[in-house]
């Protein structure tokens, strides 16, 4: 950028900060311990150089912007620091969908597409006969609160303007029907109804919500879910791990239409699918 119009940059941007600020020239001259004849020549319209290192860092922590921001080489007036730290947040995670953090995270993304890689089946898809049977006051939410969060959610995904995609690997729902793993004990007539719940919804709520399989020998993932172009988040047992930057939730993103276009069971074929578990079950 030619001398002339980064001084004319800088300029622009020095006075929309003492404005953000709430402050004026003298009191920045005070602060930053420049003369206030240097800040107002700064200001003036025909000031064609820029000033030295140590009167832009000057400015720039006292007004609470970024060096970078006021001399042109960055479009993020924040500084480095509050840049990661709004980039990158942990959250409690707690175990049931009564987190109301995760509630907002939906509500905010409304109207957006949302791409969810569950730690195990969605609670939402879940019967109550399931969640009753899932959680108890070990896990620290009580069944009632868990099936009131679930009902809430499905309900949320009803009336939302927002698409809503889920991969889940293949073995978790074999799982399921056969009753092993983390579901050995759980009685037969409760997966069979569970399954027939899920073919109801995955009917009902068509296209707007799709599912689809993937084979967990070729293709992994952690829980994630991608809320639009705003956030993506990485469950990671008692927290959530999540980003805003537009570079990460992309990679997230395209992480996610992997999945889904090397998935072994697809959206349409999913009830099927769906239909020849509950057969096996009689």
């Amino acid at each position: 950028m030619d001398k002339r119009l980064r001084a004319d940059l800088f300029r622009t941007r020095l006075i929309i900060a003492i404005r953000r600020a709430g402050t004026n020239q003298s009191a920045l001259a005070r602060e930053t311990g420049v003369d206030r004849s240097t800040i107002s020549q700064l200001l003036r319209d025909d000031a064609a150089r820029l000033p030295n290192a140590h009167v832009v860092g000057a400015c720039a922590t006292a007004l609470g912007v970024s060096a970078d921001w006021l001399l042109g080489l960055s479009e993020h007036p924040e500084s480095a620091t509050d840049l990661m730290a709004s980039a990158l947040t942990l959250t409690d995670a707690p175990r049931a969908l009564v987190d109301q953090q995760i509630y907002d995270w939906h509500r905010e993304a409304e109207g957006y597409k949302i791409r969810h890689v569950p730690a195990a089946l969605p609670d939402m898809l879940k019967t109550n006969d399931v969640l009753h049977w899932e959680y108890g006051p070990h896990l620290g939410r009580t069944a009632a609160q868990a099936i009131t969060a679930s009902a809430n959610r499905l309900a949320w995904m009803r009336q939302s303007a927002s698409d809503y995609e889920i991969a889940m690997p293949s073995f978790e729902v074999q799982s399921f029907a056969d009753g092993t793993g983390y579901y050995a004990g759980l009685p037969l007539e409760i997966r069979r109804k569970q399954i027939e719940h899920w073919q109801d919804l995955t009917v009902s709520l068509y296209p707007r919500m799709r599912l689809y399989l993937f084979d967990a020998r070729q293709l992994f993932s952690a829980p994630i879910t991608v809320f639009g172009p705003l956030l993506s988040v990485i469950y990671v047992g008692r927290n959530y791990l999540a980003f805003r930057d537009s570079q990460r939730v992309r990679a997230f993103s395209d992480h996610f239409d992997h999945l889904v276009r090397e998935a072994q069971i697809t959206a349409r074929g999913f009830p099927d699918h769906l239909e020849k578990l509950r057969a096996k079950l009689g």
